[in-house]
């Protein structure tokens, strides 16, 4: 055998890992803003601006203390008052608003810019993430469900990072910023603005932590109703078929009821929140207006100090109401935020294998961890193989059998019985609990996944077309096949014909999932996708079960040469397109219960006797 060096082994490098679920908003949001690292000299930039535009605000109201004492008061009565210092200050006032302005302009346009990127970041480590994960993972959670995480959460996310986290941050340096000069202009009119912010803070804390419940309630329906609507929209035809729209209008009325409880409590206790601490501020107000007219009656007060606090304390008030108006949208855009990165810790799908398919001249290999290298023959053996989907009820007990290079292998049975199931094992869609299953004398668990699949072609009962072209759909099996083998590959499925018939021919765009063609040429298309990967090893599951008799025939020659060297395994209910393989096995309630092949089982006159004369119905 020949030698070769062993391969580099990529590692899967997810963003970000090794991180626990979060469990609260904090650390929901600390793990976000890892995602706001590569943005740290724009996002410095942001905080400067911030600590501008609201320092602008903070000097713009501290400056009516000097325009009250040394222009407004000393003028009153005055007949020709020297306004020049008093239009000197409103000029420096204006400035100071304007330099306000530009720097909330500023602040506003680089979160928007720092948002869109990261959400773009954000989607690309879900979609590269979910392209690692099990088939178990989308077995078990609906497309509309998926979908949401891509859609609602992200937008929730987006409107966040642009709008909800700079509003917070301005508003928090404001009230920090705006307390600062309270303290200075009056620390006794102050201790009554901490007592009122403390109400604040104790009614957005009582009416945040329900409304917080309610969000990622209204979340998670909002999944289901979109999975619900997406499964509708796909199965319409059979909606229609079976008469089934009144009950299909009620389901969606059930989950449509529940997405709007969970709303409508999640929007209640959040839209009473502004409102509340709006009334609150109005209280603050009279109560600071009234408590510092009396300071300054009773000479402990000044007109122009005053006027500046009775200004700062609707400036301390409305940043508290602008969080509350916030909060919401913050509780949402959490909400998403966690069932996004639930989806990223979901564990990838564990790969152990180090032995790798390479292409040499002479054909396919195995490339061993020391170096060498074993043709790829298609030789596969199963040895009391026990299997189930989920620990409480296992599917197949103690499946043995063995495939021959270049064998056809026949599965037949009662649906349910576990064909499929065998073929999702020799994939690795799902890995064994007991037993071995071998490929070529190798442990199937050695031999990375990627490479595997590569050896192996599956033609499925559904089939599956991309938007694209004819010939890219088929080029999916090898994405470096040529035109020519495209086109010796639909050949081989006798899909050439009908596919030069077309306006298009090659170049025919395929929408829809194949809508614009009959349910057959779509299956002949699988059959020549599977024909260009070149395997060793083909899997039919109910390949032809969409095709009509004439088209089987048509197809047959076609289908006996891509099979011809390859090892075959064919699930089928016809069983006429069986009668020629090497080997039939009768599989049921996940038990081999008779092999042999088709004249060997006729003599039987067992199981498959019953099916093949009819005595026994499939089902």
């Amino acid at each position: 055998m020949k030698k070769l060096p062993a391969k580099k082994r990529s590692e899967f490098s997810g963003k970000p890992k090794g991180r626990p679920m979060p469990g609260n908003m904090r650390a929901t949001l600390g793990r976000l803003l890892q995602y706001l690292r590569p943005y740290r000299l724009r996002l410095l930039v942001v905080m400067l601006a911030i600590l501008f535009s609201s320092g602008a605000a903070v000097a713009g109201s501290y400056y009516l203390k000097p325009l009250f004492n040394n222009y407004i008061m000393p003028y009153v009565g005055s007949q020709n008052p020297d306004l020049s210092g008093f239009v000197a200050l409103m000029g420096l006032m204006a400035g100071v608003y304007l330099l306000g302005t530009a720097c909330t302009y500023l602040y506003n346009r680089l979160m928007l810019v720092i948002s869109t990127n990261t959400l773009a970041q954000i989607r690309q480590d879900m979609f590269a993430h979910m392209q690692s994960l099990p088939l178990k993972y989308f077995d078990t959670h609906s497309h509309g469900e998926l979908m949401s995480l891509y859609t609602n959460d992200t937008d929730a996310l987006h409107d966040t990072l642009s709008m909800g986290l700079p509003q917070l941050l301005a508003s928090a340096v404001t009230v920090i910023g705006v307390f600062g000069a309270m303290l200075f202009l009056s620390p006794a009119l102050t201790l009554l603005v901490l007592l009122m912010l403390a109400v604040m803070l104790f009614t957005v804390r009582l009416i945040g932590r329900r409304s917080s419940l309610y969000f990622k309630n209204q979340q998670a329906a909002l999944g289901s109703l979109n999975g619900y609507v997406e499964e509708m929209i796909g199965g319409q035809k059979l909606v229609q078929v079976f008469q089934h729209e009144a009950a299909s209008k009620q389901d969606f009325n059930r989950l449509n009821d529940e997405l709007c409880r969970a709303a409508t409590n999640a929007h209640t206790f959040a839209n009473i929140l502004m409102p509340v601490m709006g009334n609150l501020s109005y209280i603050h107000y009279a109560l600071t207006a009234v408590v510092g007219a009396a300071l300054a009656v009773g000479g402990w007060l000044d007109l122009g100090t005053l006027a500046a606090f009775l200004q700062m304390t609707r400036q301390f008030a409305q940043p508290v109401t602008q969080i509350s108006q916030q909060f919401n949208n913050v509780l949402l855009a959490m909400a998403g935020a966690e069932r996004i990165f639930k989806l990223l810790d979901e564990k990838p799908e564990f790969d152990e294998g180090q032995v790798h398919l390479c292409r040499q001249d002479e054909g396919l290999f195995w490339q061993m961890p020391d170096g060498e290298l074993r043709p790829v023959r298609g030789e596969v053996r199963l040895r009391d193989v026990a299997f189930g989907y989920t620990p409480e009820k296992e599917i197949l007990h103690g499946v043995s059998f063995y495939a021959k290079p270049g064998q056809k292998i026949a599965l037949v049975g009662s649906t349910g019985a576990g064909k499929t199931t065998i073929t999702n094992l020799l994939n690795r869609f799902y890995d064994i609990e007991t037993g071995s299953i071998s490929y070529d004398g190798i442990e199937l668990r050695q031999i990375t996944k990627a490479d595997l699949r590569r050896s192996m072609a599956f033609v499925l009962q559904d089939s599956h077309l991309f938007s694209g072209t004819i010939r890219e759909n088929i080029r999916y099996g090898r994405l470096d096949a040529s035109d020519a083998e495209v086109e010796a590959a639909a050949s081989l499925a006798n899909a050439d014909s009908f596919i030069r018939h077309l306006p298009q021919g090659y170049a025919t765009p395929i929408s829809g999932d194949g809508g614009n063609l009959s349910q057959g040429q779509r299956q002949l298309l699988t059959i020549a996708r599977a024909a260009v990967a070149n395997p060793a090893v083909l899997v039919l599951d109910e390949a032809t079960s969409s095709i009509d008799t004439r088209t089987e025939a048509l197809i047959e020659k076609g289908m006996n040469r891509l099979m011809e060297g390859r090892t075959v395994f064919v699930i089928a209910h016809r069983l006429s397109t069986v009668r020629n393989a090497d080997a039939i096995l009768v599989i049921e309630d996940g038990r081999i219960i008779e092999r042999g092949d088709h004249a060997d089982l006729l003599n039987q006159r067992g199981r498959y006797y019953q099916l093949y004369t009819g005595l026994f119905e499939l089902s």
